[in-house]
């Protein structure tokens, strides 16, 4: 894992990290499954800020909930019905 910010910082760092990343190795702390470190960083900050979670819900009834369409055709109903 990545030891501090500060070599987030240094490019040369940021380099190895990144191509650390990119063979698979987890170098940002959250950053779990993250192709590249850039993409860690997204992740990580995503998680960090509490991310929507659906473990107690199906996307299903979440879509429903929040009024997401899930069948295609529905979706093109509901756009152009706001158009």
């Amino acid at each position: 894992m990545a030891s501090s910010t500060q070599d987030l910082k240094d490019p040369q760092k940021r380099a190895e990290l990144d191509e650390r990343a990119r063979k698979g190795e987890t170098v940002i702390p959250g950053g779990t499954r993250g192709k590249s470190l850039e993409a860690q960083e997204h992740l990580a900050e995503g998680r960090r800020k509490g991310g929507l979670s659906t473990t107690d819900k199906s996307g299903e009834e979440r879509a429903s909930e929040e009024g997401i369409p899930l069948n295609p055709l529905e979706a093109k109903e509901k756009q152009e019905g706001r158009r």
